[in-house]
Parts: C-alpha cells; structure tokens; sequence
C-alpha cells in the first residue's frame, strides 16, 4: 500500500514536472526576446546620441548597437540596484526615527509630561 502511494505522487509529480518544463522554455524565450529588444532599443538609442556628439561624418556604425545595448542595459541595472540600496539606507533611518520618537512620546506619556 505505501509503495503504492509513493509511486502515485511520484507520477503525480513527474507529470507536473513534465508539464513545467513544457511551460518554461516559452517564458525563458518570451523573457530573453524582452531582454533584446530592451538591449537592442538602448543601443540604438545610444548609438543616435553618440553619433550626435561626434562631428559629421565620423559616426559610429551599427554594428555596434547589440554591444552598447547590454552594457546599457547593465548599467541600468546597477543604477537600479544602487538607488534600492540607497532607499534602504534612508527608510532605515525613518524608521530608527520613528521608534525614538515613538519611545519618546510612551516616556512622556507614562510622566505625564505634556
């Protein structure tokens, strides 16, 4: 009876491993198509700016939107990354503030300080 019910979950969970795996490589693709089209719009974008800057006729190619794309897109990351941390920081700081002044007004309050 046991190996019974060990070798029905164990299907159980085969099937369910087997329809999530089917499930996976189409979030996987759509997730990387999203990261290239990102990559690609950014590069663009910085290849148009760059080409701004320089004077006429020494623009950069585009072969080179794909390269500055990703490390666009990177560094947007790491911007993103910094300021959460950076927030962290500061609601860290709320909030040792508020219990001070919380801890603050319960002292008065038990003095009956006003």
């Amino acid at each position: 009876m046991a190996r019974g019910l060990v070798l029905g979950v164990v299907v159980a969970l085969a099937g369910v491993g087997a329809c999530a795996q089917e499930a996976r490589p189409d979030v996987a693709d759509r997730l990387l198509a999203f990261i290239q089209s990102a990559a690609e719009l950014i590069g663009e974008g910085l290849v148009r700016l760059i080409n701004l800057i320089l004077p006429e006729g020494r623009g950069i190619s585009s072969d080179l939107v794909q390269p500055l794309g990703y490390l666009g897109l990177i560094t947007l990351l790491l911007l993103l990354f910094g300021l959460i941390a950076a927030a962290r920081k500061v609601i860290w700081i709320i909030v040792v503030v508020g219990w001070v002044l919380l801890l603050v007004r319960i002292v008065l309050d038990v003095l009956r300080i006003s």
